[in-house]
């Protein structure tokens, strides 16, 4: 099973770059410049999905279902 990939929505501001996942509400960050953003926002993602992984570890036994739309 590969991967998911997530959009990394991204904007300057003035002096800043803002961005967000767009799959995930709540997953947003600034920063100086656009790289520094990318990796925030990767950083950011990834303790959001460790969080949740831990949650759902917390439920015991549960099953994960595919959603198509």
């Amino acid at each position: 099973m590969s991967s998911p990939v997530y959009t990394a929505v991204i904007k300057n501001e003035g002096n800043w770059w803002i961005g967000w996942v767009q799959e995930i509400p709540g997953v947003n960050c600034q920063e100086a410049t656009r790289e520094e953003l990318i990796d925030t926002l990767q950083t950011t993602l990834r303790e959001f999905i460790e969080d949740d992984l831990a949650a759902l570890s917390a439920l015991g036994e549960y099953e994960k279902v595919p959603i198509k739309l």
